[in-house]
Order: structure tokens, then C-alpha cells, then sequence
């Protein structure tokens, strides 16, 4: 939960799920999990349970508080669409993201599956709002490029692609649909190594489909010493960011009021 991020694609972070589990080859190293397992059974801390997954409905509110447009990651430290996380649930964090319309949301997810089931169903009147960007993962092709397909198969309006760590080259990617790509190394203690030429034939498929590109970081153990840039240019691609009047004070305590936990939240992990 914090209102500044240090990710270069994104101003600030919001948490209303914490904790998550490893799906595919992209978790290995996951910085999340590192994170949260450092403060495991200090009381008081956002993270006492550690990585466990639960949802932190008191942390539902939070974007409403926010005057300045920014935009928010949602759920850096988790999944959305994680099976542990109920769909009402999802549905109250999604309303959340539907009334604060002055942010631009980014939601990003490996369960693709999920995502795209209920971007079809339940969430469809949410999937079209331009102030929220629907994302997936993708790290190779065995895992990755599946979502991508399940991600083109949903009504979202803005559709995205977080393609980091980039683990092996991933050939021609259909970008049909896709309205930003991001792409990366891994960084930290052991990071997987990353390949210009995979890099390069990213930026070369976006460049051909119009389709903003972002590099995010070559990686590594020294990440900023590594840096961002690619053939001597940072790419910082991104699509047209929606803007919507910001309410007064007075009307976002109003609607912030409404996610009270002890009014309407009575989900919990």
C-alpha cells in the first residue's frame, strides 16, 4: 500500500489482496514474495502473515483518498485473480476502481483464465472503462503467450502485456488488440539472463503493429547500473492515459465512506 512506486511504468502501488503463490517459471524469483517473507511474525506489520495470501479490505478505500490523478498498480504484491480471492471480493475492488475514474488503474495478472472469464461475465460493465487497464505476464511462450491469447479473447478495453522477466526469445507475438507492451530482465540475486536480440524483436513487432512500447530494465544484480536504455534510446511508450474530474473533497470522503470496512466489506482470508 503506498502512494509512491519506485516501478518505472507506474506512480503508485495499491494492495487490497496481499500474498500469493507461484504458478509458473516468472515467479521463481519473486521480489514480492522476498519482500513480504523479511517481515513474517513482526506484529503490526502489513506483512506479520508474510506471503500468505488474504485480502486487506481495510486498504479498499484507498485510491478514493487520492486527489492527484496518478496511476496505480493494482495488487504489486499479489494477484486479483488468484482462485483464493472470491469474486465479490474482486467485485468491491473493481467498484473501487470504477467511482475513483481520475486515476488510471493498471491490473496485471498470470491467471489469465480467470481474468478473462470474468472480464466476459460479471466484470464486463468494468472491462470497458478506459480509466482501467487489463494486463497480463508474460515470460516465455509455454506459459506467457497462452495468456495473451486469453487476454484478446476479453472485452477489455485496454489491454496490456508485462513481459518480465523476458526469460527466452518468444518469436512472432500476435499484438491484435494490444494496446501497450512492457518488456524486461530480471533483477536481484539470481537473475535469469536476458537477450537483446529477444528485446529487440519485441520493439520491432511493436513498432510494426503501433503499439506503444516500454523498457523497463535490462536487470541484474546491479539493476541501475544496468539501466534502461536500448540502442542508445529509452523507450517509454504509453498508450492515452483517460483523465476524469477529480471530486471535491467532500464527495470523495462521501464515496470513501462507502467501503467502510465495517459497513460493507465481509470477506476476509
Amino acid at each position: 500500500m503506498s502512494s509512491q512506486s519506485s516501478i518505472e511504468w507506474t506512480d503508485s502501488t495499491w494492495n487490497p489482496v496481499r500474498g500469493c503463490t507461484k504458478l509458473s517459471p516468472g515467479c521463481k524469483h519473486c521480489y514480492a514474495e522476498t519482500f513480504a517473507e523479511r517481515f513474517r511474525g513482526v506484529a503490526g506489520h502489513p506483512y506479520e502473515r508474510g506471503f500468505d495470501l488474504r485480502t486487506a479490505p481495510e486498504r479498499l478505500a484507498d485510491p478514493l483518498k487520492w486527489s492527484s490523478p496518478r496511476m496505480i498498480f493494482v495488487n504489486s504484491m499479489s494477484d486479483l485473480f488468484h482462485d483464493g480471492v472470491r469474486e465479490e471480493y474482486i467485485k468491491q475492488v473493481c467498484e473501487v476502481m470504477s467511482l475513483a475514474n481520475w486515476h488510471t488503474f493498471q491490473v496485471l495478472s498470470k491467471r489469465s483464465a480467470r481474468m478473462a472469464k470474468l472480464l466476459r461475465g460479471p466484470l464486463r460493465k468494468f472491462a470497458r472503462m478506459s480509466h482501467i487497464w487489463w494486463g497480463v505476464s508474460v515470460e516465455n511462450k509455454k506459459h506467457g503467450l497462452p495468456r495473451i491469447a486469453d487476454l484478446q479473447s476479453s472485452p477489455a478495453s485496454v489491454k496490456f502485456l508485462s513481459i518480465e522477466p523476458l526469460l527466452e526469445g518468444l518469436g512472432s507475438i500476435d499484438l491484435d488488440n494490444i494496446s501497450w507492451v512492457i518488456a524486461g530482465g530480471e533483477s536481484g540475486p539470481g537473475a535469469r539472463p536476458i537477450d537483446i536480440e529477444w528485446v529487440r524483436s519485441i520493439r520491432n513487432q511493436c513498432a510494426t503493429s503501433d503499439v506503444p512500447f516500454f523498457f523497463k530494465q535490462w536487470g541484474g544484480v546491479r539493476k541501475k547500473e544496468n539501466g534502461r536504455t536500448l540502442d542508445g534510446r529509452i523507450h517509454d511508450g504509453f498508450p492515452r492515459i483517460s483523465r476524469a474530474f477529480v471530486p471535491s473533497p467532500s464527495k470523495r470522503k462521501l464515496m470513501a465512506g462507502r467501503f467502510a470496512q465495517e459497513v460493507l466489506v465481509t470477506i476476509s482470508l
